[in-house]
C-alpha cells in the first residue's frame, strides 16, 4: 500500500454521516473517508449482526469495542476483542463478520 496524493489532515468521525448496510441479520453503520485509493472506515455492527456475503476484499481491521467473530469460508473462526486486529490480502481467504453483542471497528482497505 502506498499512501500518496493527499495532505495531512484530521478526521472527527462523529461528524461523518453514517451509511446503513444491512446484513443477513442486523445492520452495519459505516462512516467512510476516501484518501486516493485508500478507504478508511469507522464501522459499528448492531447486536446480532451477520454479514450477508463472503468478502474477498483485503482489509486491516482493528476492533475498538465489543466482540467481533470473523469466520473464514474454510470453517476457521477468530474472535477479536478490543485492541485486537486482523489483516487479510485482496483475494485472500473469503471471510465474513458477526457479533452477538455489537462491535465497533476501524478498517483500512
Amino acid at each position: 500500500m502506498e499512501l500518496l496524493g493527499f495532505p495531512f489532515g484530521t478526521t472527527d468521525w462523529a461528524q461523518i454521516e453514517a451509511t446503513e448496510h444491512k446484513g443477513e441479520k442486523g445492520v452495519a453503520l459505516w462512516r467512510t473517508q476516501q484518501f486516493g485509493r485508500i478507504r478508511v472506515r469507522m464501522v459499528e455492527y448492531t447486536p446480532g449482526y451477520l454479514a450477508d456475503h463472503w468478502c474477498t476484499k483485503g482489509h486491516i481491521l482493528l476492533c475498538l469495542d465489543g466482540v467481533l467473530i470473523t469466520e473464514l469460508k474454510d470453517g476457521r473462526t477468530f474472535r477479536l476483542d478490543p485492541g485486537m486486529s486482523y489483516q487479510v490480502a485482496d483475494g485472500g481467504e473469503p471471510h465474513r463478520s458477526s457479533t452477538d453483542r455489537g462491535a465497533k471497528l476501524f478498517i483500512v482497505d
